[in-house]
């Protein structure tokens, strides 16, 4: 599974590459990442290709981790990739100047647990970004999504039936979101409609 997973998002470099671009403009010189959730690890590679960053992905799949860790050393860059449940993160408090989890909170078995870890690991002012799937996404707009994703034919069809049966019914509305994201101490939130998700930053 975490193989077929590391291959179909693989398809999406050039959405890697954008969103990495995107945050290392944004970021100092220097600053401490940590991805949550980094799967196969292509955000985190991508963005060590930017910049004098240090990055750090925690994973649940060990297999994830080792793939993260191999892609990484293929690629030529320095990536801290460790196993570990993001209700309970295997780091410091305040080390962290930017936190991203992308397609994967929907995932997560206490939610708003995985909230007050993510601001516990934050630097005051330190900021995060949370990009998942919104609930009320139309199937048509998926399936448009998943047909740019260059996937073979019997992958796209897996894909699609994945979103319908599995990662719609336990994806987040937003007042779902605003009801969890009430329960951390964020000082600043933020939900914007992205496409089929929701793009979340917050600010301790």
């Amino acid at each position: 599974m975490a193989k077929w997973y590391a291959t179909n998002t693989g398809k999406s470099m050039a959405e890697f590459g954008e969103l990495a671009r995107k945050i290392a403009a944004e970021l100092p010189r220097g600053a401490k990442v940590l991805e949550v959730a980094p799967g196969p690890g292509y955000f985190c590679i991508e963005l060590a290709k930017l910049g004098t960053f240090s990055i750090t992905g925690v994973d649940l799949s060990r297999d994830l981790v080792e793939i993260a860790t191999g892609n990484a050393a293929q690629a030529g860059v320095q990536v801290d990739f460790k196993q570990g449940n993001a209700s309970n993160l295997p780091l410091e408090n305040n080390t962290f100047d930017f936190l991203l989890c992308r397609a994967a909170f929907k995932n997560f078995g206490e939610p708003v647990r995985a909230l007050q870890e993510m601001h516990r690991v934050l630097k005051p002012g330190g900021r995060a970004v949370i990009i998942d799937l919104r609930k009320n996404a139309p199937m048509e707009d998926i399936n448009r999504h998943v047909d740019t994703m260059g996937l073979s034919p019997w992958n796209r069809l897996i894909t699609k039936l994945t979103f319908r049966f599995m990662l719609l019914k336990s994806a987040y509305t937003r007042a779902q979101f605003e009801h969890m994201l009430a329960q951390s101490r964020f000082r600043t939130i933020d939900i914007q409609e992205r496409g089929i998700g929701f793009e979340i930053t917050l600010t301790k």
